[in-house]
């Protein structure tokens, strides 16, 4: 069985509001064995309700609307989908008179306009709202000769989730057929989207049962797997085993298979090593500092280090000659290992990481163009330093930055 979930309100087409509802939902769908298959955000508008029901009902077995139940006349969601599906609305008297008591309660007058909350589609239980005054409701029932199962949820998340989590969950259960997902998720750095893909796509298209989604971000290609299958073993088996030949083709790329971040697997290694790392950060202004600070327990391996973005600074926190600077130029491979050495040495860590490069708008010469990153790493021994050019803004050149600085750590402990 396949879902919908539609997100109700014009709010949720603007920059300010955004839909988290439907997260939590997708969760307890795919819990059940349900793929959500459409998420529809549509404004409180009573036309294209109904236009966007009819699309829903007519491709998917659950369809789950989510907020318009309210007092409102922008609260349209009852009357469309009673439109849609062609069943009357009939006011239920009980319904009414618990809100006229809930009004009481509280010793306000209830306006009239909050009666539509007892409207029911014919057909359907009613969800009761302990948490809000507007009931949610369920419905199943015939559309286009195929049954279909309806909810109707209000839209604010402390009434939505608790009506979902104590009234629909085990409805779905009884009726859902029992079947389990699982899934994974590879995640392969400083590769490109492109490279990757062409390198792993024939080996996940030879596996039909699992489905494969590549998604890219700054310094970051993650390859998530999700298979479908009568028990969870067997599900877990299928994403297994087209997980293990993916990490045998991408090798080292891989940082993690099971969901960590980038600054995690750095600090098991680090912590595996019985290693401790400093950083003197320029263009990424304390990002990779706070990425590693940002896992409990860091204070085990990390040991700190500066933000010198003054060149001046460069030299009073880790040590680089201002002759150097002056011959090669702040942002410069020269420069990004001075930044590594004199950091770990000032530091007493066993690496050091230095990172410089003109991150924008601004400040960019045709020698040297926005976007162009050194990032170095010393042990003591022989220091490595990469050089990139990356496309992008101001924070996309930072990221990926930060992204090369955990990665070369990754690697060196490897």
């Amino acid at each position: 069985m396949i879902a919908e979930i539609i997100a109700i309100g014009s709010e949720l087409l603007t920059p300010f509001r955004q839909d988290t509802n439907s997260l939590f939902l997708t969760e307890k769908l795919n819990e059940l064995g349900v793929e959500v298959a459409y998420k529809t955000v549509v404004g409180d508008d009573r036309d294209h309700l109904v236009s966007v029901s009819r699309i829903a009902l007519s491709r998917v077995d659950i369809v789950i609307f989510m907020g318009g139940l309210g007092p409102t006349e922008d609260d349209l969601t009852r009357e469309a989908v009673s439109e849609s599906m062609r069943l009357p609305l009939k006011r239920n008297p009980d319904l009414v008179a618990e809100l006229y008591a809930r009004f009481a309660a509280r010793r306000i007058k209830m306006t009239e306009n909050n009666v539509k909350q007892a409207d029911v589609i014919t057909g359907a239980a009613v969800l009761r709202n302990n948490n809000g005054s507007a009931p949610g409701q369920w419905l199943e029932g015939q559309y286009e000769e195929k049954q279909k199962i309806v909810v109707l949820l209000p839209g604010p998340p402390v009434e939505l989730k608790p009506m979902f989590a104590e009234q629909c969950i085990e409805r779905l259960r009884e009726r859902v057929p029992q079947q389990f997902i699982a899934t994974r998720v590879l995640k392969v750095a400083l590769m490109p989207e492109s490279e990757c893909d062409a390198r792993v796509a024939p080996i996940y298209k030879e596996h039909n049962a699992v489905q494969t989604t590549v998604l890219a971000a700054p310094g970051d290609v993650q390859l998530h797997l999700k298979a479908r299958a009568e028990t969870l073993e067997e599900a877990q088996q299928l994403v297994d085993d087209l997980a293990e030949e993916l990490e045998d083709e991408l090798d080292e790329r891989v940082y993690s298979t099971r969901g960590e971040s980038l600054e995690q697997i750095v600090g098991y290694y680090l912590q595996m090593r019985s290693a401790t790392l400093a950083v003197a950060e320029s263009c990424t202004g304390g990002l990779l500092s706070q990425r590693l600070t940002s896992v409990p327990g860091s204070s085990r391996y990390f040991l700190g280090g500066a933000v010198v973005y003054a060149n001046d600074l460069k030299t009073a926190f880790s040590d680089v000659p201002p002759m150097l600077i002056a011959e090669h130029g702040a942002v410069s491979k020269e420069v990004a290992v001075a930044l590594a050495e004199g950091i770990r040495k000032r530091c007493k860590s066993s690496l050091g990481v230095g990172v410089t490069g003109i991150a924008g708008p601004g400040g960019g010469t045709p020698e040297k163009p926005v976007g162009l990153v050194y990032v170095a790493i010393a042990d003591g021994k022989k220091p490595e330093v990469m050089k990139r050019k990356v496309p992008g803004d101001r924070e996309r050149v930072r990221f990926y930055a930060s992204q090369m600085g955990l990665d070369m750590v990754r690697r060196k402990l490897i």
